[in-house]
């Protein structure tokens, strides 16, 4: 698919059915986070792969936001191997996770899998809840699967602003 499309057509699902996503799906996208650029290459991101129903019971726990998925990707980083910025105020840990959390919706995209970026939890509860390194930080939960029928995307779906409204040159 053209990329264009891929970034056009993408939206967030919201319904999914119970078919698997093939593994050398996963794979791909998997794949696609792992090339995603991170600052100095540090690649801090820690990913977890939820598919058992024991697993998948632990997000269940911690959001409401699963929709059905058969499987959730748990993007996290390494907070004691991230690049701290000048200033000092900020580091690379949340970015560099978004980073390659995009990469993998638009790979996902690209094999034909349906995905939602969740951010409804608390960050915290999941870590406990699915016993991970105090030194670990979640960033986000990527629900990962096939629509079911009757699913597509919000009605306001391709309603964009003007660039007007958004770029600013200076």
């Amino acid at each position: 698919m053209e990329f264009k499309e891929v970034i056009k057509n993408r939206y967030s699902c919201k319904k999914y059915s119970e078919r698997q996503v093939e593994k050398e799906k996963i794979e791909a996208i998997l794949n696609a986070g792992r090339l995603a650029p991170t600052a100095k290459n540090l690649q801090e991101q820690r990913i977890y792969v939820i598919q058992s129903e024991e697993a998948l019971a632990k997000i269940d726990a911690v959001t409401p936001c699963r929709y059905g998925a058969p499987t959730v990707i748990v993007v996290a980083f390494d907070k004691n191997n991230v690049f701290t910025y000048p200033g000092e105020k900020r580091d690379s840990g949340v970015e560099d996770a978004t980073i390659v959390a995009t990469h993998m919706i638009l790979a996902a995209a690209d094999e034909g899998v349906d995905s939602c970026w969740i951010n409804f939890f608390d960050p915290e509860k999941a870590e406990k809840e699915l016993g991970l390194p105090v030194n670990e930080a979640v960033l986000m939960l990527l629900d990962l699967g096939y629509a079911s029928e009757g699913a597509g995307p919000l009605e306001n779906h391709n309603r964009r602003k003007d660039l007007s409204e958004t770029v600013t040159y200076l």
